[in-house]
């Protein structure tokens, strides 16, 4: 067994199948089905100023996307919440990134070379808090576009269940860089929004915010801003959003929890407002920052609480 000194932790700690360790000593057998077929479900939760944002919620998503995919660890949804409070407290971080994978081994010898007989188990992290878009961008506002490339339709694999398969959003990143914007904006096979690359997005016209209703993940800082329009009295609307719609659209912004809210300043190289995020865009962000800072949906961590010492 190998003690577990905070200084071993200084760059993020990892949990993978009942083991705990450095994050950089982390790693999965090359031979899984999480590895070679992307068979694997996840969800990532944040830690700002020492608390869980939505943890339980965070948890009953990753409980639905694992139970989509028949996938049944060993861990309770206690148990994968314990984890992950470990995690932090181990690294000692105050603001974190901290995720929570399930992944798809593979069968034992002599049995069928079927998903069914594969064997589930948890992985999990928590590293220093990462954001989508850094500081300078957040201020000017994002530069968005809308790609070529559709996104897989909901039929073929549901982004309500958070997966790996990014082929589709990682081709329209590249597309965006093609175009010198900053952010790509998939489209689905009706000419919707569906979302981007780890965010979902609103737009705001005339006073109103909208957000799609099809084909794309239910997000948490998404459920989030649809609480706090409700709560400001901001008119929010859960429906189709089309490609004319955002690129006439008054304001634009994503959400993720890699960000929060974060604000679009151009679509498709059109400026909107003064070429900087708008002033509904920046009421919910603000107020979704203040609200987080009083403790809103907040599980505080226990940095005192004393673990048992060794891996396992």
């Amino acid at each position: 067994m190998t003690e577990l000194t905070p200084s071993r932790f200084a760059a993020g700690a990892a949990y993978i199948d009942g083991r705990y360790m450095p994050v950089g000593e982390a790693a999965i057998p090359l031979t899984d089905w999480g590895y070679r077929r992307s068979d694997a479900t996840y969800d990532v939760v944040g830690v700002w100023d020492g608390a869980f944002f939505r943890l339980d919620d965070h948890i009953r998503r990753f409980r639905a996307s694992m139970e989509a995919l028949h996938m049944k660890p060993a861990e309770s949804d206690d148990d994968i919440r314990a984890v992950l409070e470990r995690l932090v407290r181990l690294s000692g971080l105050r603001s974190a990134y901290v995720a929570m994978d399930c992944l798809r081994g593979v069968p034992a010898p002599g049995k069928p070379r079927h998903p069914a007989y594969a064997r589930n188990y948890i992985a999990a992290f928590a590293v220093p808090w990462v954001s989508v878009a850094g500081p300078e961008m957040c201020e000017r506002g994002l530069h968005l576009m809308i790609a070529d490339t559709r996104r897989i339709p909901p039929e073929s694999v549901e982004p309500r269940v958070k997966n790996f398969h990014w082929g589709d959003l990682t081709r329209g990143q590249f597309e965006a860089v093609e175009k010198g914007a900053d952010f790509a904006i998939l489209l689905d096979g009706r000419g919707n929004v569906t979302e981007g690359a780890g965010f979902n997005v609103f737009s705001i016209t005339n006073g109103v915010v909208a957000t799609p209703d099809r084909g794309a993940l239910d997000g948490i800082t998404r459920l989030s801003v649809i609480e706090l329009c409700a709560e400001l009295g901001i008119p929010c609307e859960v429906r189709p959003v089309s490609a004319d719609e955002l690129r006439g659209a008054d304001e634009i912004f994503t959400c993720t929890t890699a960000g929060g809210i974060m604000a679009a300043s151009r679509i498709d190289g059109r400026i909107m407002g003064n070429d900087r995020p708008g002033p509904l865009s920046v009421k919910l962000r603000d107020a979704f920052w203040a609200k987080r800072a009083e403790g809103w949906h907040a599980t505080p961590i226990d940095y005192d609480k004393v673990d048992d010492g060794i891996e396992g």
